[in-house]
């Protein structure tokens, strides 16, 4: 795992954006087309911006995928997906479908539209250690399926990519900002399996935190 301290939460989303941005070029060079994960939530913006802004990226080559979703409107400001508006409109863009009427066999029917393997997957943490959509003692984050429903959390259900799937991605970007995630990220650093940022594999996996989320490391 590779740790990165930004001096400011604009250094954070400016290097996260620009490291985004060279595995995207990379993959575009080597196969002419690239996979990306993103997930949402209160950092999401900032990266989404800072990333948009990075030059020379084939857009019409990146496919997006969400991480996970809650199951709201469309339109819903609880919604990820209006976030994505964020980066540029030539990207192809696969929303979750959180308004289907049988939503198992829309997570069923969103896995069928997955890559082999994800080029990269961006994850961030909340401060009781979930990321993506799996809440702490929630058995979706054991879940065999690709794709699946997570139970009422913070008011919503929620469909969410599961850990072999982002696992298997070629990369991972977990991208935290914030003190309020300063105790979970100690913990999780320390190697605390039992919080669901946990089960991310250490292999190929970036971490980028503002000096609020890392405040809690040793200096």
């Amino acid at each position: 795992m590779d740790v990165r301290i930004a001096e400011s939460a604009e250094e954070a989303a400016g290097f996260a954006g620009a490291w985004l941005a060279d595995r995207l070029r990379e993959a575009i060079a080597l196969r002419g087309e690239v996979s990306l994960a993103v997930s949402g939530g209160s950092t999401a913006p900032g990266l989404f911006a800072a990333l948009a802004g990075e030059p020379d990226v084939a857009w019409p080559a990146v496919s997006l995928w969400q991480v996970d979703e809650r199951v709201a409107p469309d339109g819903d400001p609880d919604r990820n997906a209006g976030q994505l508006d964020a980066l540029p409109s030539a990207a192809t863009v696969h929303l979750m479908p959180v308004t289907a009427p049988d939503l198992s066999i829309a997570c069923d029917e969103y896995a069928s539209t997955l890559p082999e393997q994800f080029d990269v997957v961006h994850l961030g943490v909340g401060p009781d250690g979930h990321t993506a959509s799996w809440p702490p003692g929630d058995p979706v984050a054991y879940d065999s399926h690709p794709v699946a429903m997570s139970a009422e959390y913070q008011g919503r259900r929620r469909m969410t990519l599961t850990p072999g799937v982002v696992n298997a991605a070629t990369w991972r970007l977990v991208y935290v900002l914030g003190a309020s995630k300063s105790d979970v990220v100690a913990s999780w650093l320390r190697g605390d399996d039992s919080l669901p940022i946990g089960l991310v594999e250490e292999r190929s996996t970036v971490v980028v935190l503002d000096p609020g989320a890392s405040s809690g490391l040793p200096q």
